[in-house]
């Protein structure tokens, strides 16, 4: 299993595809929860870049369970969730 720390604040979520889901706004070190801003604007984005954003409450919350790896610059996930994955 994967271990999330805050140090993964501010990375890429992306899917087995490869694709961009959004960007990892906070992670709660205890529960093993990535918090995730599934459409970022351009200045949220840079805040949490810099590891100073914090969750909102759309969110989508992202167990360790679910983290396949961790690299330093994305948080990438082992399944599809992408829009096309429903079509």
């Amino acid at each position: 299993m994967t271990v999330l720390s805050t140090e993964d604040e501010g990375k890429f979520l992306m899917d087995v595809r490869g694709e961009q889901i959004g960007i990892v706004t906070e992670v709660d070190p205890i529960e093993q929860v990535a918090y995730v801003d599934p459409e970022p604007s351009l200045t949220e984005a840079w805040i949490q870049g810099l590891g100073r954003g914090d969750a909102n409450e759309d969110d989508l919350e992202i167990p360790a369970e679910n983290v396949a790896t961790v690299t330093d610059s994305e948080v990438r996930v082992d399944a599809d969730l992408s829009s096309d994955a429903e079509e």
